[in-house]
């Protein structure tokens, strides 16, 4: 018999959670966990244009508006996609922001940089993870990907308080998932220079990794994307921050 039956998918009847989804990596692991039969909904806290275009795009989807920053909001967001969908298996912890500082100048990194970023980075992570763990738990099969960055693993990245969020993410991940197996698996990918909005003026940095990576390019976030579901379908790997970066730490 040819062909692919919606049941044949790994990840039919499962409902997906992308944060930050309205472009970028977010969008593309939207579309990836949907290709794999995951119900997903579509997350921003602004973009709602995008974001509800993207969730007509995917079969099942739906958008669901709410700053992860806000306490309140992030439970709703979970609330709401449980109520529309009636569970929660993945949640994709995409949402986030920087500012681009030299680390050399301190100054600049104010308190107030540090809180806008740690809010959405840090916060915003573990506001919307904690609100997901009880219905994550129900699934029997639930599991948290965190996007973190080679910044959080490595001196580098697009400010201090930005690489600073990201390590906080990376170790958070493995926190949890030490505090929420065997009943949830808890793992992160750390992407290098990927082309997105974000990047798409980082001239200096798009040539240092293509004459530096042994992949000799930057990742496009279907690259990214590919790697958190090859997270998802592993039901061993629990704990693991996964770099995504063409190689580049090896250089």
């Amino acid at each position: 018999m040819s062909g692919t039956r919606a049941d044949d998918r790994p990840l039919a009847g499962q409902v997906a959670l992308v944060t930050g989804s309205s472009s970028g990596i977010g969008a593309a692991t939207a579309r990836a966990l949907a290709g794999l039969g995951a119900t997903v909904v579509v997350n921003s806290a602004r973009s709602v244009a995008a974001g509800e275009a993207l969730a007509a795009e995917l079969p099942g989807a739906s958008y669901l508006q709410a700053d992860v920053a806000d306490e309140a909001e992030a439970r709703r967001l979970v609330a709401e996609t449980v109520e529309r969908h009636g569970r929660l298996d993945v949640l994709v912890n995409n949402a986030g922001t920087t500012r681009v500082i030299p680390h050399q100048d301190l100054e600049a990194a104010s308190p107030a940089v540090w809180r806008e970023i740690l809010d959405v980075n840090v916060l915003g992570t573990w506001q919307v993870t904690v609100a997901a763990v009880p219905h994550l738990r129900a699934s029997g099969q639930g599991q948290v990907v965190n996007v973190s960055s080679i910044a959080g693993e490595r001196p580098s990245g697009s400010s201090i308080p930005y690489a600073c969020s990201k390590a906080a993410v990376s170790h958070m991940t493995r926190l949890l998932a030490s505090a929420l197996g065997p009943a949830i698996r808890v793992n992160a990918v750390a992407p290098g220079m990927v082309e997105t909005p974000w990047t798409a003026s980082w001239e200096a940095v798009r040539t240092h990794v293509e004459r530096t990576a042994p992949l000799a390019r930057t990742g496009r976030p279907e690259d990214v994307a590919a790697a958190i579901c090859g997270l998802v379908l592993s039901p061993y790997v629990t704990g693991e921050v996964l770099l995504v970066d063409g190689g580049l730490h090896l250089r």
